[in-house]
């Protein structure tokens, strides 16, 4: 009932003459700081208290990632708490390397605010234009933009990935963008839409969610600052939709130019998406929904495939890469592990998807826009 940032007194002289208050605490904190602040509700002012920390073993999913059942089933006694405590600080670290890499880009913002500001008060004109210019930019219509979908896992594992996409977005746009000068070609010669899927437990308005195309990158960061992961009732998650998804916007005018898919946990098998669909609210409510029709990746990839439509598959855990290698391989796409929960996992981040813009952005320049853009910007120690 008590948790961070609530203080209180006990002056019961019969309940601390008892040992004072106990503290159980129910849910692992994603942050050390939280679990010694929930520990010192027991024991406030020099009082005497004790403390208990009891978990479901599901809730450790977000901690120790897709596979958590075969970790937690490893895991003997007093080593559970250090194998988890550990894996929290991995997390928490290369959170907090994402937020730097946004902290970074707000600080060019900053900048540029500034100057604005001076120009206004010193009436130049010339500046508080090109200010105004670049703020108001929209889309260039005159050029053929290269399209493409950042399809991610959403489901309760993936939520270093999702934090990680929030921070950087803005610095892939401007990393990219740069690049594009530095060639000759337009800044704003892409599009991008994140696209979210979970599983179908999470039923119609939770198992896919995705962002307007965008030109500029604030608009993704405002929906990836919504999507939390949740859901994924087994080890495999829905893909198929994803890709079902990424078909359906491959039929619009514009059209889409590549997809890049970024996952823990392979696609479904036949019978596993007919055992949850029937699990989940049976054909009479999936029927009454817009994927009334059962789907599978190969249907979905396959059609990708007809378009020319690459998809590069980037996954986080060894177990998905037997099926991220096909998916990729049997569209002409790249297939890379990505730690993103490494040093350095949000710049890796940063790294595959603003390449894989690039290559198709500066169409017959795209290697060379890659080759420029890892000469400028990926370190070594970001490479292997």
């Amino acid at each position: 009932m008590f948790g961070r940032g609530t203080d209180f007194i006990c002056d019961n002289p019969k309940l601390l003459g008892n040992g004072g208050i106990h503290v159980v605490q129910t849910f692992f904190s994603k942050e050390l700081s939280e679990e010694y602040q929930i520990m010192g509700r027991g024991a406030r002012h020099g009082d005497r208290g004790s403390y208990k920390m009891i978990l479901l073993d599901s809730d450790l999913e977000w901690v120790l990632g897709s596979t958590w059942k075969e970790k937690v089933s490893k895991i003997v006694g007093a080593e559970l708490y250090k194998t988890i405590n550990s894996a929290r600080n991995i997390l928490y670290e290369s959170k907090c390397e994402a937020k730097n890499l946004g902290i970074e880009q707000r600080k060019r913002d900053h900048e540029d605010s500034k100057k604005f500001a001076d120009a206004l008060s010193t009436g130049d004109m010339k500046s508080i234009k090109a200010f105004l210019t670049e703020q108001n930019r929209g889309a260039n219509i005159a050029i053929d933009h290269s399209r493409t979908v950042l399809l991610m896992d959403a489901t309760g594992s993936m939520s270093n990935l999702l934090s990680a996409a929030k921070e950087t977005v803005c610095t892939m746009f401007n990393r990219a963008s740069t690049i594009l000068k530095e060639r000759g070609l337009p800044s704003d010669a892409f599009q991008m839409q994140f696209t979210v899927y979970r599983d179908y437990d999470c039923k119609e308005d939770g198992i896919l969610q995705s962002s307007s195309w965008e030109t500029r990158p604030q608009n993704l960061r405002t929906f990836m600052a919504g999507i939390s992961a949740s859901g994924g009732d087994d080890f495999e998650e829905a893909i198929e939709i994803g890709l079902w998804h990424a078909v359906q916007e491959s039929e619009t005018l514009e059209s889409i130019s590549q997809v890049i898919l970024i996952a823990d946990a392979p696609a479904k098998d036949r019978a596993a998406i007919k055992r949850d669909r029937k699990a989940n609210g049976d054909e009479s409510y999936w029927n009454r929904t817009k994927f009334k029709e059962p789907t599978h990746f190969t249907i979905e990839l396959e059609k990708l495939k007809n378009k020319k439509i690459p998809v590069h598959a980037f996954y986080l855990v060894d177990d998905a890469r037997d099926n991220f290698q096909r998916i990729a391989g049997e569209t002409g796409g790249r297939c890379e592990q990505l730690n993103i929960c490494s040093p350095g996992g949000a710049e890796l981040l940063t790294n595959i998807v603003t390449e894989e813009v690039l290559r198709k952005a500066a169409g017959n320049q795209g290697d060379a826009a890659v080759e420029l853009y890892r000469t400028k910007y990926v370190r070594r120690a970001f490479t292997t």
